[in-house]
């Protein structure tokens, strides 16, 4: 029997290929509504929707980046604010490899969390030891 996570924590590649229909987007949303089924709560750090935001804001506009933001709170997913535990979590994932600051947070957070990390990042390679992740 598999064990059932308590928690998922999406990281920022998991929600850009998500919105942008990427290879990638279609075992997403089955997560997703795997999750809402199970009542699995879906968590991302405020770090991570700052980088999706800014993304496409950078890429299309601000008002469909604010548009995505939105959607991502209807689909259910909680956004944690980034608190100095948090922080100094993050930094310390910092000082132990070369992982991008955001997806530190995201690891973090899944840490804290106790949660199954959401990605298709190869940069969290080097914390796989330390945390549950579900490769996409």
């Amino acid at each position: 029997m598999s064990r059932k996570p308590k928690v998922y924590v999406l990281d920022t590649w998991t929600i850009i290929a998500y919105l942008q229909d990427e290879p990638a987007a279609e075992k997403i949303v089955e997560l997703i509504a795997d999750a809402h089924e199970q009542e699995i709560p879906l968590y991302m750090s405020v770090v991570n929707v700052c980088e999706v935001w800014y993304t496409l804001a950078r890429e299309i506009s601000e008002a469909e980046a604010d548009s995505s933001v939105n959607d991502l709170q209807q689909l259910g997913i909680q956004f944690q604010d980034a608190n100095w535990d948090l922080a100094k979590a993050a930094a310390r994932f910092k000082t132990k490899g070369k992982i991008s600051l955001g997806d530190c947070f995201a690891a973090a957070l899944a840490k804290e969390l106790s949660a199954d990390l959401v990605t298709g990042d190869s940069e969290f390679k080097q914390v796989e030891g330390q945390i549950k992740i579900i490769w996409l």
